[in-house]
């Protein structure tokens, strides 16, 4: 997921365009990470070690990792962690950023503690954006600690990730007590936890979205569309309520429905997080009661 975010938040800091960021994008899904980049942007190595290894590589018969480790620049321990890192999309998006020329490596980290600084994060919540566990990277980017709503809303990204697509990214939550959109589509649910779950964006999104989800190449009417939204959303209370009943906590599910034309959603307290998936925004809806 860091990939994506600091993709965008390098595009509007002027760092690299719209255009830069496609082929970023598609030359990291064929690459793998250098051994030297993960090292430096894990703050292992310095780039001058990092370079010294690349350039006794030239003339030794050897891993980067083994000269690292002969070297003392890492430890055993050091370069398995490393290895295992290599195949993380960030890194590999690190990789493609360096060798396309947009920026040197010495720069990564000044950006890294730029986005840092700019989403309020800190440097252990940084290491959690690289590993990709969406369960620690979600309560990062609400504005609550409520274990219901962490719970929730992990529970759909995950839901969006394994389903429909695997480069999703998420905005800051906000909380308003009324959501207007083209389409929406929804679900309550009540017993011993209360509330409604939604998704709702403008139709294209939407319709977006349901392709992705239903591997349909054509999906044309907001109906349609809607139909496989909430049958997403009850894909993700369903398992919510699954995983919540292994804790002796009761749910149940409405039949999910959805509204078009401008209808919306009037609660006070609707707690709302921004979807970018397919291509698009959606808006991701939970509220508790």
């Amino acid at each position: 997921m860091l990939d994506r975010l600091m993709g965008a938040f390098m595009v509007e800091k002027g760092l690299m365009s719209k255009n830069q960021l496609d082929q970023v994008i598609k030359a990291q899904e064929s690459n793998r990470a250098k051994l030297g980049v993960v090292a430096v942007s894990e703050k292992l190595m310095t780039i001058a070690q990092a370079e010294q290894v690349n350039a006794l590589q030239a003339s030794m018969d050897m891993r980067f990792g083994d000269i690292a480790v002969e070297r003392g620049y890492l430890t055993d321990a050091q370069v398995e962690r490393l290895l295992k890192l290599q195949g993380n999309s960030y890194m590999a998006f690190v990789q493609a950023v360096v060798d396309q020329g947009i920026l040197p490596m010495e720069k990564i980290p000044e950006v890294e503690n730029e986005y840092e600084t700019y989403v309020g994060a800190t440097a252990i919540d940084m290491v959690e954006l690289k590993t990709g566990n969406i369960d620690n990277i979600v309560p990062l980017f609400l504005h609550t600690g409520n274990e219901t709503y962490k719970g929730l809303f992990s529970m759909a990204i995950k839901a969006l990730y394994r389903l429909v697509d695997t480069h999703v990214y998420i905005g800051k939550s906000y909380v308003v007590n009324s959501v207007r959109e083209e389409v929406i589509g929804y679900q309550h649910f009540h017993g011993d936890v209360s509330g409604v779950v939604a998704i709702a964006g403008k139709k294209d999104s939407i319709i977006r979205l349901a392709i992705d989800y239903t591997k349909e190449e054509f999906i044309e009417t907001s109906e349609d569309a809607l139909d496989a939204t909430c049958e997403l959303i009850n894909c993700i209370n369903g398992l919510y309520a699954t995983e919540q009943s292994k804790k002796e906590v009761k749910i149940e599910l409405n039949p999910p429905d959805f509204m078009v034309a401008f209808n919306g959603i009037d609660y006070d307290g609707i707690v709302v997080m921004p979807v970018y998936i397919s291509g698009s925004e959606i808006k991701l809806i939970v509220r508790i009661i």
